[in-house]
């Protein structure tokens, strides 16, 4: 999929669905989409390119393999500086609107402050998205459109492996710009983030640490990314479900500033095609034992 213009975005997502279920593993790339509504783009202050400095472009292929591995993905359709799925559905910046917020709205939180709420206000170094504010309407027309279908097919699918195996593990699969005045940044190739701890068992975040460390990559755990609201919400180990957010360092597998793959996306790609059987067996072994030994 490339990036592209369309008057509707109709799927606004994919499930893409193995043949059989052969893990527990549920993949979810919610900030890959890159098709732009063209009412959107025309009612923004910004070129296209800037535009797109939020996506986690070609993440989705990058993980993909795990569907001809027997576990299911999820990706949107439609790009992040539209509509921000790992937020809550209402985190909201009043400074944004014209009219009224519902008074359920978080208008407070740090991710509203940063202006990037679910309807986000700026994308890269901080570079306002629209000239003008939005009718309230419209943020809550985005809401109902097109976070809440995602987020009630995602749930779906996870209850779904759930009820099968008795437990669930969501990798939630986004990337991260290399430029970066943080160090921490600068120096991982991924970064893990599994809430400190609170949103997977460690047997999931070691093997993913290990898998990734063994073929060469710098990687670091929850600094500075420890997970959004993707993986604080639907992570509940004590109730069999477990969820891991992975951040890969855009520089690993592409141009930047062009959007394009460079020679390292097939590195990467068939790195992570490489760990995902390891990661599912060494995880089924020992979160759904008796399952794993029917299958």
């Amino acid at each position: 999929m490339t990036a592209c213009l369309a008057d509707a975005i109709d799927p606004a997502f994919e499930v893409l669905a193995p043949a059989g279920s052969a893990t527990p593993f549920v993949f979810n790339s919610p900030h890959s989409g890159r098709i732009y509504p063209r009412s959107f783009v025309a009612q923004t202050r910004l070129d296209f390119a800037t535009l797109r400095r939020s996506e986690d472009t070609f993440v989705d292929e990058l993980f993909v393999h795990a569907v001809s591995e027997g576990a299911p993905m999820m990706r949107a359709l439609f790009p992040r500086s539209f509509l921000d799925l790992n937020r809550e559905p209402y985190e909201l910046d009043p400074r944004m609107f014209d009219g009224r917020l519902p008074p359920f709205a978080n208008t407070r939180s740090i991710r509203v402050s940063g202006g990037l709420g679910t309807i986000a206000r700026v994308v890269g170094d901080a570079q306002e998205i629209y000239p003008r504010r939005l009718a309230v309407s419209e943020a809550l027309e985005r809401i109902e459109t097109y976070y809440k279908p995602y987020h009630q097919a995602l749930r779906r699918l996870i209850g779904r492996v759930q009820r099968q195996w008795g437990v669930a593990v969501l990798v939630d699969c986004h990337s991260m710009p290399s430029a970066s005045n943080r160090e921490d940044v600068a120096r991982a190739d991924f970064v893990i983030g599994d809430r400190y701890g609170t949103s997977c068992s460690e047997i999931v975040t070691e093997a993913i640490e290990a898998g990734l460390t063994a073929r060469g990559y710098r990687v670091v755990r929850n600094k500075p990314y420890a997970g959004g609201y993707i993986t604080e919400h639907y992570g509940n180990p004590s109730a069999g479900l477990h969820a891991v957010q992975i951040e890969l360092n855009r520089s690993l597998y592409m141009d930047e500033a062009a959007y394009e793959r460079h020679a390292g996306f097939e590195r990467v790609r068939s790195d992570i095609a490489a760990l995902l059987p390891e990661l599912f067996a060494a995880v089924t072994d020992r979160l759904a034992p008796s399952r794993a030994a029917a299958e």
